[in-house]
């Protein structure tokens, strides 16, 4: 009988352990899944902090988008061509359900974003070029941008063509992202975020401060 007993507890041991293992596979292959997905490379706050403060001391953030409470400051530009980060080419297109019919439009203008390959030499001296740098080893960039949601406002309900790569580097528990029905705040901590922008999404800044990340296109990413 004790035989049997220990015998019967082995089997119960062993499919235990196993439902461990699997569970524990299982939690690994969900790691990247979802449509906000943290990235394993990582980056100095304080740098990347300081680095917004020596560029906002060359340019100021670009309100004239036609956005209210939002504006940019390209870090990236097709090669030569000052141009190509003025106006409606700094927002690209997107397409939105703008009343009560729901008929999806577009806005905007299509933009080849695999030529916005030169970092702006006026930021070259600033840690985002090193950002840049190491991103790069990493992903299939588009446009790279500085992204300012002013205090107590949203955007738009919409789609990207792409992917979006997300750097914090101001931001306030308030700033919450919307993809879906599945809402986030990503921290400012250094962390790299890829979300899924191919799907209808906002984001709003419910804080009292400015929200402002580093935001690249990824050309590259496939969410599963």
């Amino acid at each position: 009988m004790r035989q049997f007993l220990y015998v019967l507890w082995l089997e119960i041991k062993y499919l235990f352990d196993m439902n461990n293992v699997t569970s524990l596979n299982k939690v690994k292959s969900q790691k990247m899944v979802g449509d906000f997905q943290k990235q394993k490379v990582n980056f100095d706050l304080n740098k990347l902090q300081h680095a917004l403060n020596e560029v906002l001391k060359i340019k100021g953030f670009d309100t004239s988008l036609g956005i209210p409470h939002f504006a940019a400051i390209p870090l990236t530009q097709i090669p030569g061509d000052p141009s190509s980060i003025e106006g409606n080419k700094a927002r690209g297109v997107y397409w939105t359900k703008p009343d009560s019919t729901g008929i999806e439009v577009s806005r905007d203008v299509n933009i080849d974003e695999s030529k916005y390959s030169e970092f702006i030499k006026d930021f070259e001296h600033t840690y985002f070029k090193e950002v840049f740098d190491e991103l790069k080893k990493h992903y299939k960039l588009g446009r790279v941008r500085l992204l300012l949601k002013e205090p107590r406002s949203t955007l738009s309900w919409h789609r990207d063509p792409e992917p979006r790569l997300h750097i914090p580097i101001i931001t306030n528990p308030g700033c919450i992202m919307v993809i879906d029905n599945v809402a986030k705040h990503m921290p400012a901590d250094g962390s790299v975020w890829v979300t899924n922008n191919t799907k209808y999404h906002n984001a709003f800044n419910g804080g009292e401060e400015n929200r402002i990340h580093l935001v690249a296109c990824v050309l590259d990413y496939k969410f599963n």
